[in-house]
């Protein structure tokens, strides 16, 4: 599994850097993770609740965690059954 997606949206977000989120958000394969990178991006442009803004930041950040562990789950499972 690819993970330069997951890898950018961390570093974007790390870094404040909404326009390339942005941009990522369009172009990644994964809808899950584009959808959590709208919801954020929304809430942070429009939300006036900052527990709000937090808990999709906190939502987006679990999503990218999770994609990453069980993809290398995944690739461990593969790499044993071609062994």
């Amino acid at each position: 599994m690819e993970t330069v997606d997951y890898d950018k949206a961390l570093y974007y977000t790390h870094r404040s850097q909404w326009d390339n989120l942005l941009i990522l958000m369009v172009r990644t394969k994964d809808d899950l993770l584009s959808k959590r990178i709208e919801q954020f991006l929304h809430a942070y442009n429009f939300e006036n609740n900052y527990a709000e803004v937090e808990k999709k930041l906190y939502s987006l950040l679990r999503y990218i965690d999770h994609a990453v562990e069980t993809g290398h789950e995944h690739e461990e499972a593969e790499y044993a059954y071609l062994t």
